[in-house]
């Protein structure tokens, strides 16, 4: 919208020049989103307890945790919301990519969203079955990628994959040879499709098996959000892109303002959900979040450098496949409790002390992955 007065009345005021900026619109998009979500969180937190919309604790979690039964949840509306009003306030609204996130962002929020519902319908921590959840995550995934194959055919996409060390490879997921016949020309972008589909499903649901002590997920988050920020600026400014030699894509820079939402928004709700926490995420939020970082990392080319950044995610994720696998395989458990957070807690470790260690875990690896920026 603010963008849109730039249009329209710098000819006239030249002072809304600035708003022609990525970073000052970004700046400001950070700010407005982390001002919404400081001064709706109150309002939202004493309407989810009016509607007695509280959290319910697993029976075979751990039992320091049966005491934050009744904390409200569903808190990821509100981060959802100062994402999205904040980057269309922002925004250039012509450019589809935003459109693309945003749409991407809210579908997987919608999903969360029925699930959590149905938890609180039921009055128990069961909502959709994962089967259930998984292919809806599956299916809007798929619906996101059939997009970027259009948007590919017009010359605004790339389907290839770009290695962060190697400056040369990129291979392309598109095989061409299946192009020539009408029989096989779906098979052509099955490759794509399913890359797609897994870095979408995979973050979204890392980032929701993270989401289990006191703003060890937001945290994360907000440290993935600000390194995204910086990478797709990157790509999309001409100058730095090539100085770095990262793929110039001249229309992704507006997605600078989605990360700067996300960020701001991230840090807003952080204020609430920080231990001990007067506000749950849920699903609703975790799931978008997850969603919205993949969906950012596939649109900037940057999807291997996805799980440096968010290797907090990748670990959470990694340490329930294994406990999982060791259990039906040998009969025996690698770890006290899956995801790795609950280890160290029944190890003896404070919450407070895990979040914080988490927290710089991944920070590192943030910093890190934009560490491979200059090495390139």
């Amino acid at each position: 919208m603010f963008y849109y007065l730039y249009l329209r009345l710098y000819p006239q005021f030249h002072v809304f020049n600035l708003f022609h900026y990525i970073t000052f619109r970004t700046a400001y998009a950070s700010l407005t989103a982390l001002l919404l979500s400081l001064i709706s969180g109150p309002w939202l937190i004493g309407k989810l307890k009016a509607f007695q919309i509280g959290q319910y604790i697993r029976a075979d979690g751990p039992q320091a945790h049966q005491s934050k039964a009744g904390t409200p949840t569903m808190g990821g509306v509100l981060i959802v919301l100062c994402i999205v009003v904040p980057t269309l306030l922002w925004s250039d609204l012509a450019n589809f990519y935003v459109w693309l996130t945003v749409c991407t962002t809210l579908a997987f929020g919608a999903i969360g969203f029925w699930d959590d519902y149905q938890k609180i319908r039921r009055r128990q921590n069961l909502g959709l079955t994962a089967r259930g959840k998984f292919w809806l995550q599956i299916l809007v995934s798929f619906v996101f990628g059939i997009i970027l194959i259009f948007l590919s055919a017009r010359g605004f996409y790339s389907t290839t994959l770009t290695f962060p060390f190697v400056k040369r490879l990129r291979p392309d997921f598109l095989i061409s040879h299946f192009l020539a016949n009408s029989w096989t020309y779906p098979l052509a972008f099955l490759p794509f499709l399913l890359f797609v589909v897994i870095v979408l499903v995979g973050s979204s649901n890392a980032v929701n098996l993270t989401d289990g002590l006191d703003g060890l997920a937001i945290g994360c988050v907000l440290i993935c959000a600000l390194a995204l920020t910086v990478l797709t600026y990157v790509s999309g400014h001409a100058v730095f892109s090539q100085y770095l030699d990262v793929e110039h894509l001249p229309r992704v820079g507006e997605l600078t303002i989605f990360c700067g939402s996300m960020a701001g928004s991230s840090l807003g709700f952080l204020w609430y959900n920080a231990y001990p926490a007067e506000i749950f995420m849920g699903d609703v939020g975790s799931l978008a979040l997850g969603g919205a970082l993949a969906t950012v990392a596939v649109e900037t080319k940057q999807e291997l450098l996805l799980p440096f950044i968010g290797g907090i995610f990748v670990v959470e994720a990694l340490s329930v496949i294994l406990q999982v696998s060791s259990f039906k395989l040998r009969h025996k458990r690698i770890f006290r409790m899956a995801p790795l957070h609950h280890h160290f807690e029944l190890g003896g470790w404070k919450e407070s002390k895990i979040i914080a260690r988490f927290w710089i875990a991944a920070l590192v690896f943030a910093l890190l992955a934009l560490s491979t920026l200059k090495l390139r």
